[in-house]
C-alpha cells in the first residue's frame, strides 16, 4: 500500500501510511488498541476501501477491488475472531478450504500437511469446531488458511487470549512456515 488513507465515517483512521512486503518476509504491527493495526488489515484485504492511496499486489492495481477478488490473487486473512465453521468438525472445516483451492504446485499445502504442522487438530479430527480450545481454534484458523496455498497469509490478532504455552507453539509453528 502506498500513502493511504482510510476513514471510518469522519474519522481518519490510516493517514498515509505506506507499506511493502516482499516475499519471503514476515512483518510484525504493534500498537496498543486504537492505532489502527486491524484497520490496515481490512484495508489491504478490500473490506474498508482507503479514500486515497492505491494497493497493489505484484504490481497490479487493486485498490477498489472487492475481497473475494484480493484473495484469488493470493492472499489469505485469519480474522481475529477465527472464523471457523463451530458447528463443522475439524475434518470439515479443512475440507471446505481444500476443496477448489485448484493449486497443485510442488510443496503445496494439502490437509495431510497441516495436520503434520499441527497434530492437535489431527487428535481432534472428529470434534466440532466449538468444542476446541482457543489455542486450537486458532490453529485450525492458520491451517484453513494454509489450505488455499496463499502467497500472503495475513493474522489478526494471532494469539490475543491465549495461554502463554499456547501462543509459543503457534508462534514457533508460524516461524516454520
Amino acid at each position: 500500500g502506498r500513502n493511504l488513507h482510510t476513514y471510518y465515517g469522519d474519522s481518519h483512521i490510516l493517514r498515509g501510511l505506506s507499506l511493502a512486503i516482499r516475499p519471503g518476509e514476515t512483518v510484525g504491527l504493534m500498537g496498543r488498541n486504537g492505532m489502527g493495526k486491524t484497520t490496515l488489515i481490512r484495508t489491504l484485504m478490500g473490506l474498508v476501501p482507503p479514500r486515497r492511496g492505491t494497493l497493489h499486489l505484484d504490481g497490479v492495481d487493486v485498490t477498489r477491488q472487492r475481497t473475494f477478488v484480493i484473495a484469488r490473487r493470493g492472499i489469505a486473512y485469519v480474522p481475529e475472531g477465527r472464523g471457523i465453521f463451530a458447528s463443522l468438525s475439524v475434518a470439515e472445516n479443512l475440507a471446505i478450504a481444500a476443496r477448489g483451492n485448484g493449486r497443485t504446485q510442488t510443496g503445496a499445502w494439502t490437509i495431510e500437511r497441516v495436520l503434520d504442522l499441527f497434530p492437535r487438530l489431527a487428535e481432534r479430527s472428529r470434534n466440532r469446531g466449538n468444542a476446541l480450545t482457543g489455542g486450537e481454534q486458532q490453529m485450525l484458523a492458520i491451517a484453513r488458511a494454509l489450505l488455499l496455498n496463499p502467497r500472503l497469509v495475513i493474522l489478526d490478532e494471532a494469539t490475543e487470549g491465549l495461554a502463554p504455552l499456547v501462543r509459543d507453539e503457534i508462534w514457533r509453528t508460524i516461524g516454520l512456515i
